[in-house]
Formats: structure tokens, C-alpha cells, sequence
């Protein structure tokens, strides 16, 4: 699925980065983790991400187009040169680090979440989280605490409703809706603070893009414009 984004031009300051010697921008995103970024009902890219995401290209004078791969494959596809950008509400880790580069963040740290079918004692609990997340990793060095990943964040859902895993560690966004519900899930234990916030991932060798999105980022903080799309699709998150 891609949905194209036609700007102007490429900015002249974008020379001699590979991905932008190409006609486009492409970006990458998983299109399953609402409310950051998700398939709407007209079968089209939306959310929090796509909002910010064609903000930014118009910003850069960047043309972009849209498209949808699996979170596990993600950087992968992005260092085999697959597409450009990743823009998939992927938080910014040393370890991530040493295999792509970041722009600036466009979230603060956001707080991550528990969530279980009633009490449960987390320190010895089976934990289900998706796959190459910074809750996988979290879980992992919970003493105690057995992993069991998923491919998708709705996965890990009906892992704790199904029986499979006792609760589930997310972003603090993703669980909320859920547990508004007042159905069978709600939050347990303490928030935790997980990553240096979320940025858009490239490929190490693409220095000016990283650039020029960082910068286009940075105007989006000066103006409040990033603000109020946060406030808009991450409400109770904190803002620059």
C-alpha cells in the first residue's frame, strides 16, 4: 500500500545524501500500532505518525510516498535499502544505534505500561511483548520475569486474554484505549520509562537527510506545531 505525498522540490540542501539523490523519499511505517500510526477506514495510512510525517516532508520540500512493512523486518528492509525512513513509533536506543542513525526525537520518553487480566505479581510473571521492541528488552532484564514475544502489538493483547502470557508491556498510548474500554484488561503495577523518546530511522550513511528532518523536527517544536499533533493523537503524553 502506498499513498504519495507531492511537495515542491527536493531541497538543494539534501545533495549528496543517497537517499535523496532518488526522485523520493520513501518512508517506511508498520501501519498495526494505533493511535501512532494504523489503517483507517478508507484503507489509508493515518495516525499521530502520518500526520507528523507529511508535515515534515512539506517542511523539508521533500516528495515522500508511504508504505507499510512488518515491524520485525523493519530495519532490515531500511539498511538493505528497501525504503528511507523509518517512521514507526520506533524509540531511539543505544543498541539500535549501532546499526542506524536518528533524526531528533519527535515524542518525549514516554511512559510504557503493564497491563493484565487483575492482579498479577510481575516479578515472576510471563510478560508478552512484541518482537524487537524496547519492551522486549525491558522484560528481559526483569529478574524473574519470563518473555514471550509476539509479531504485532494486537498479538500480545489476546496473548493475556487467551491465557498465554500473564500481562503485557507497551507504550502507555496503545494500552490506554484499551483499558477505557472497562472490559477485561486494565493497568497493573508501576509506569516505566523506556528509550531517549521516538525518532525517524535511517540508514548511518544518510547524514544529510538525518539533517534536514531533524531540522524540519525542531521547526515543528518552535512553532507548537508538534505540540498540538501530539496533544491531538497522544493525549496525557508529555510535549516539548
Amino acid at each position: 500500500m502506498m499513498n504519495k505525498l507531492i511537495v515542491t522540490s527536493v531541497a538543494a540542501a539534501l545533495l549528496g545524501s543517497a537517499a535523496m539523490a532518488q526522485d523520493v523519499v520513501r518512508l517506511g511505517t508498520e501501519g498495526a500500532y494505533e493511535p501512532y500510526n494504523f489503517i483507517d477506514d478508507k484503507g489509508e495510512i493515518a495516525g499521530f505518525e502520518r500526520e507528523v510525517g507529511d508535515e515534515l516532508c512539506a517542511r523539508a520540500e521533500l516528495t515522500c510516498t508511504w508504505s507499510i512493512f512488518d515491524w520485525d523486518g523493519m530495519i532490515p528492509n531500511l539498511v538493505s535499502g528497501n525504503f528511507d525512513v523509518i517512521i514507526a513509533g520506533m524509540s531511539i536506543t543505544e543498541e539500535r544505534k549501532e546499526v542506524i542513525d536518528f533524526s531528533d526525537n519527535y515524542t518525549q520518553p514516554d511512559p510504557s505500561s503493564f497491563m493484565a487480566m487483575g492482579d498479577v505479581d510481575l516479578s515472576n510473571a510471563v510478560i508478552a511483548a512484541q518482537v524487537g521492541t524496547v519492551h522486549a528488552s525491558y522484560v528481559t532484564s526483569m529478574a524473574g520475569a519470563t518473555l514471550l514475544e509476539f509479531a504485532t502489538a494486537d498479538e500480545t493483547i489476546s496473548a493475556v486474554r487467551n491465557g498465554e502470557a500473564d500481562a503485557v508491556l507497551a507504550d502507555k498510548a496503545f494500552l490506554e484505549p484499551i483499558d477505557s474500554e472497562g472490559g477485561d484488561l486494565s493497568f497493573v503495577g508501576d509506569d516505566v520509562l523506556i528509550g531517549g523518546g521516538i525518532g525517524l530511522g535511517v540508514r548511518q550513511s544518510d547524514t544529510a537527510l538525518r539533517d534536514t528532518f531533524s531540522a524540519a523536527i525542531q521547526s515543528m517544536k518552535d512553532d507548537g506545531s508538534l505540540n498540538a499533533l501530539i496533544t491531538k493523537w497522544l493525549p496525557g503524553s508529555a510535549t516539548f
